[in-house]
């Protein structure tokens, strides 16, 4: 369980960073009465699900196998 853990904690954290940096990009910015307002376009589906597999390997690495008497 630890292993899995560690594994998925790495793989989320690294679509977190990755598929965060790019829907961060992916925003247009105009100025409006000079104030910049910035619209996102980008689709953070990725970004949820990375943060999910993040919490899933927590849950793992948290995880204590019970001993058997």
């Amino acid at each position: 369980m630890k292993a899995l853990g560690t594994i998925l904690l790495l793989i989320g954290l690294a679509g977190t960073l990755f598929f965060g940096i790019q829907a961060i990009n992916n925003s247009e910015t105009f100025s409006f009465l000079g104030v910049d307002v910035a619209l996102s376009s980008a689709n953070w589906t990725p970004v949820i699900i990375s943060g999910a597999v993040v919490v899933l390997g927590i849950v793992f690495l948290s995880v204590k196998k019970k001993k058997l008497a």
